[in-house]
């Protein structure tokens, strides 16, 4: 079956993964005052992080739905299908432009797209689902059904060095519990129904890194896991080597830089943990 897979540029997938399974990615827009780029394609994430250091302000907007409808009708030309997974739809408007687009083009392959309820790597973990079972060779219907599955299955945490991100973007949702009482906190979110919510207030980031490990240790043994970062990857070592035996045959967990997408809400110093549990 030659089946398509889309995600949007929140999903920060790495380039080898994307290259591997042939994933098509669509750029969220990010801007800073009247300039406009496209996410990973005309704005890079060391190049963004360097503007938000410089005291620029970024904010972003979805993909349009004639964008969509550009990308599907490109794509059906001998699918089978098409899958596209993407952001809560509770946290962008992103789903909504890609149904809206899926109706928009003339071709009769058949879209499926899928409100993953997640964000970062929480949306790679379910198109690596349904990577595998294309993979496989699995309809379109058997795909959708795999990863359907898969939603509740994973899990998505972030250590964020401040909440001010997220409370100028709008995105912090129930998160906002944390607000205030934080000078000597370092918040811990979780994405549960595709909302943020507060999971933890360590004290210090040491104690939140150790936080992050503990948690995927509760969900152990993994199928999959990925550990991300926006700007310090060196921090990411000592996730990557305790995750690593929670996975089958202690394989590395996926490496993954938030994006500028993601890190307009997220921030600089933000890790975090993307977990497929059994």
């Amino acid at each position: 079956m030659n089946i398509k897979i889309v995600v949007d540029s929140i999903s920060d997938m790495p380039s080898e993964l994307i290259t591997k399974y042939g994933i098509n990615v669509i750029p969220l827009l990010v801007r800073f005052g009247e300039n406009e780029y496209k996410d990973g394609v005309d704005l890079t994430a060391d190049k963004f992080y360097e503007r938000v250091a410089a005291g620029e302000w970024p904010t972003t907007s979805v993909p349009s739905v004639g964008e969509f409808a550009e990308l599907y009708e490109r794509l059906s030309s001998g699918s089978d299908g098409i899958i596209s997974i993407h952001v809560s739809s509770k946290l962008s408007g992103t789903y909504n432009s890609a149904v809206q687009g899926s109706g928009h083009i003339g071709s009769e392959c058949p879209i499926e797209v899928v409100d993953s309820q997640q964000a970062s790597m929480g949306i790679g973990m379910l198109a690596l689902v349904a990577a595998k079972s294309v993979e496989n060779g699995d309809d379109l219907p058997t795909v959708v059904s795999k990863v359907n599955s898969a939603i509740p299955k994973v899990q998505c945490f972030a250590l964020l060095d401040t909440l001010e991100y997220l409370q100028r973007g709008g995105r912090i949702g129930k998160g906002a519990a944390l607000v205030g009482g934080l000078l000597n906190f370092k918040p811990i979110l979780k994405l549960s129904d595709g909302e943020v919510f507060p999971y933890a207030r360590p004290r210090s980031r040491k104690k939140g890194i150790k936080k992050l490990i503990e948690t995927a240790t509760d969900f152990g043994p993994l199928q999959e896991a990925a550990v991300m970062y926006s700007t310090d990857s060196a921090e990411t070592s000592g996730i990557i080597e305790s995750l690593s035996n929670l996975t089958p045959d202690k394989v590395e967990p996926f490496l993954a830089r938030m994006g500028p997408g993601l890190g307009t809400h997220a921030g600089p110093g933000s890790l975090g943990i993307a977990l497929l549990t059994n």
